[in-house]
């Protein structure tokens, strides 16, 4: 069976610490929470690697600036008027500030639906030991997962040693 090991670090360095620790002994199957963006842990966890919404966000500028500029031109050519000197039907400029709209709301929708996958959210899965209200308040947290029983007990004495105020498993406290 196995056992998670939650921790609640009161101060950011002992967490960054403990991460770095985990990561350099191999283990990578943990979560981190805190109260409030860090950029520290996010660099220590994901090791520099930039954000991958930013692939949703290009899609969506592409995607709606394509569909934009089709919308105005197919309306355009389906229901053509009489229009004198010659001037083409498609005219770019005419068409540039629906295009410029299109660009901009459908890569702002594309990067919420990358946010809102990447994030996880809704959380419906989440781990049992991040329901504890102090960590969106004033607290971090860290949760190793998939442990058996005596590794278990080993991660919470290294844990304890990198400044936890409490560690505990599957939700049960031993502070």
């Amino acid at each position: 069976m196995s056992t998670n090991v939650k921790a609640v670090f009161s101060h950011l360095d002992c967490l960054i610490d403990a991460i770095d620790d985990l990561k350099k002994s191999g283990h990578t199957d943990f979560a981190v929470t805190a109260p409030l963006p860090r950029h520290e842990i996010e660099e220590l966890i994901y090791e520099g690697e930039p954000s991958p919404v930013r692939w949703f966000t290009l899609t969506g500028a592409v995607f709606g600036g394509t569909m934009g500029f089709a919308l105005c031109s197919l309306t355009h050519l389906n229901w053509p008027m009489i229009i004198p000197a010659g001037k083409p039907l498609v005219s770019i400029p005419a068409f540039i500030v629906i295009t410029f709209e299109a660009t901009v709301l459908f890569g702002c929708l594309f990067t919420l639906i990358g946010l809102l996958y990447y994030c996880g959210l809704p959380a419906n899965d989440m781990d049992v030991e991040f329901e504890d209200p102090r960590l969106s308040d004033d607290v971090f947290g860290m949760v190793v997962r998939n442990l058996d029983d005596d590794a278990a007990n080993d991660m919470k004495t290294k844990l304890d040693g990198f400044g936890a105020i409490e560690t505990s498993t599957n939700g049960g406290s031993d502070a």
